[in-house]
């Protein structure tokens, strides 16, 4: 029970982390992330650091909270079952 617990919190946490990373990424507007630093970007390189390491954050948040549905998925199916 308390796994199921600790699944629902962290899918709470990374929910509201994923919405404000997606938010914050730079749209072609501009988006919020030019209002903290990544909107200055050379010409080089295309995207500046900041907005590399935002997509970074973003994927390993979306990774975790993919992991918490799939087990979650699971731990339901497997309270169905009966087997817990």
């Amino acid at each position: 029970m308390a796994f199921a617990y600790t699944l629902v919190v962290l899918l709470i946490i990374t929910s509201v982390l994923l919405t404000l990373l997606i938010l914050l990424h730079r749209g072609k507007g501009g988006g919020l992330s030019s209002m903290f630093g990544g909107g200055v970007s050379s010409s080089l390189a295309g995207s500046s650091v900041a907005e590399k390491n935002l997509d970074r954050y973003t994927i390993v948040v979306g990774v975790i909270w993919f992991a918490c549905i799939v087990g979650f998925g699971l731990w339901l199916k497997l309270a169905e079952s009966g087997s817990i």
